[in-house]
C-alpha cells in the first residue's frame, strides 16, 4: 500500500479549502458573515422568535434554521434581502 503525502496546502478560509472554486468559496464567506450578522441583531432584540421571524417577514422555522446556522438553507440573495429588512 502506498502512502500519500497530506495535502500541504494553506487556505485562508475554511471555505476555500471546502469548496470546489474561488467563486463558491466567496459565495460562502459572505453568506457567512451575512448570518453572522444577522444572528448578532436578532440576539440583541431579545424578542421572542415568534416575534422576530413576524418582525423579518419569515416563519418561525425558517428564522430558527437562520439561528441554527443552516447555511446550505439560505441563498446569498435571501440573506441579503434579510439584512436589508432590518434597516
Amino acid at each position: 500500500m502506498k502512502h500519500h503525502p497530506p495535502d500541504s496546502r494553506c487556505f485562508t478560509s475554511v471555505w476555500d479549502a471546502l469548496q470546489d472554486t474561488p467563486q463558491d468559496a466567496a459565495n460562502m464567506r459572505l453568506r457567512a458573515k451575512l448570518m453572522r450578522t444577522l444572528c448578532e441583531t436578532i440576539r440583541a432584540w431579545e424578542l421572542p422568535q415568534k416575534d422576530t421571524a413576524m418582525r423579518l417577514g419569515i416563519t418561525q422555522p425558517r428564522l430558527n434554521n437562520l439561528i441554527n446556522g443552516k447555511i446550505d438553507n439560505f441563498t446569498l440573495g435571501e440573506l441579503a434581502n434579510l439584512e436589508m429588512s432590518l434597516a
